[in-house]
């Protein structure tokens, strides 16, 4: 890392701990996971205090999301969603359900394949989809604009390398065994 910062974070006085406590996990290691989950714990507050205010949980928000970003006709596959947002079957099953009963998707049968369904978003449902994806954008972004703009370029740049180093070893096993 680079050097330490002029007055300690909470981070540096747990690895100050674990360096008197416990010296072989006061490492790097320990550093990274407990910065990058301080920062995904300030990002997931600001869209959870959103997501409250609009009534919706987080994986409403990650459907709705998913398939107005799809594109015109705004519509998946459950297995497809199920996936890409790393939801069990049974999960993403009752988050449709809640979905079609608030009217924001409906389920149409696929016609190449009878076996198969599509969800898509109603009217009501694009309108939904794209209020929560603005709303909590604005709240991410009132809370990362507080950095400098060159900051947040490396740091996406960065979080991307690594994201993709350390995924092409652990996603594979993730759904060999997944939901």
């Amino acid at each position: 890392m680079s050097a330490a910062p002029s007055s300690p974070d909470p981070v540096d006085e747990i690895v100050a701990a674990w360096r008197t406590e416990l010296p072989q996990v006061a490492g790097l290691p320990l550093e990274l996971a407990k910065r990058v989950g301080r920062l995904a714990g300030l990002i997931d507050a600001a869209t959870n205090a959103e997501l409250d205010r609009l009534g919706r949980t987080k994986a409403e928000y990650e459907v709705l999301a998913r398939l107005r970003a799809a594109g015109a006709p705004y519509r998946r596959k459950p297995h497809e969603l199920a996936s890409s947002l790393l939801l069990s079957s049974g999960g993403t099953t009752n988050v449709l359900h809640r979905l079609t009963a608030a009217g924001l998707v409906v389920r149409e049968a696929d016609r190449s394949d009878r076996r198969s369904v599509w969800v898509r978003l109603t009217p009501a449902g694009v309108r939904a989809a794209e209020e929560i994806v603005l709303a909590t954008n604005a709240a991410q972004s009132a809370l990362l604009d507080r950095l400098p703009t060159d900051t947040s370029v490396a740091l996406a740049d960065q979080l991307r390398e690594v994201l993709a180093v350390l995924e092409a070893g652990v996603l594979p096993a993730l759904r060999r065994s997944g939901p």
